[in-house]
């Protein structure tokens, strides 16, 4: 156990694996919120008078991303840890199997599919939280309304974190990816039917 926590410490102290980590959290959560937004409108829109069956639909929506970031990104660095350790076997002229090496690329592995899944999952049941209190704070448009902003404050918040690592001004990100929220929102209202 030691052993692990020691490794997992090695593998979080990588700026590359945090570098990658952070683009699975990030892209995952900018999808996890905008799909939030397009059920929340979706459900309103198709008649749904309560928040509870909305964060119902919406989780899901969580579920079914979540478990695509997992999934998706588990194989993708599989595949890719694979290849690599397949490079320095040739270059060494040794196996690398039960090395330091492969126990390594598995830690980075789950990091990176762990925050592949938790960016969504966190970013859906935010801005679902609002239609918790339809009925009781919020009627069921101001709990809409309400999650939509929740939604496009999540978005903003990514674009501020991207310019502070980016050196971008806030306020230019913040407004790019909000914008995306607004977008999906719009969109949904010129549907037809």
């Amino acid at each position: 156990m030691a052993g692990r926590r020691a490794r997992l410490r090695r593998v979080l102290g990588k700026e590359d694996v945090r570098s990658i980590s952070r683009r699975y959290f990030i892209a995952n959560g900018f999808d996890g919120t905008l799909t939030s937004i397009g059920v929340v409108v979706g459900a309103y829109l198709s008649g749904i008078d309560d928040g509870v069956t909305a964060i119902m639909i919406g989780l899901g929506a969580a579920v079914g991303l979540g478990t695509s970031g997992v999934w998706s990104v588990w194989e993708i660095e599989r595949a890719e840890a694979l290849a690599e350790q397949e490079r320095l076997e040739r270059a060494m002229l040794t196996e690398l199997e039960d090395t330091r090496v492969q126990r390594e690329h598995r830690a980075a592995q789950i990091v990176h599919a762990v925050a592949s899944a938790t960016g969504p999952i966190l970013a859906i049941v935010v801005t679902l939280s609002p239609l918790a209190l339809e009925g009781v704070v919020f009627t069921m448009l101001q709990a809409v309304l309400a999650s939509i902003c929740v939604g496009i404050a999540i978005l903003a918040t990514f674009g501020v974190y991207l310019a502070s690592i980016s050196k971008q001004r806030w306020y230019v990100a913040a407004a790019r990816m909000g914008l995306a929220g607004v977008v999906v929102a719009a969109i949904n209202l010129i549907l037809p039917g």
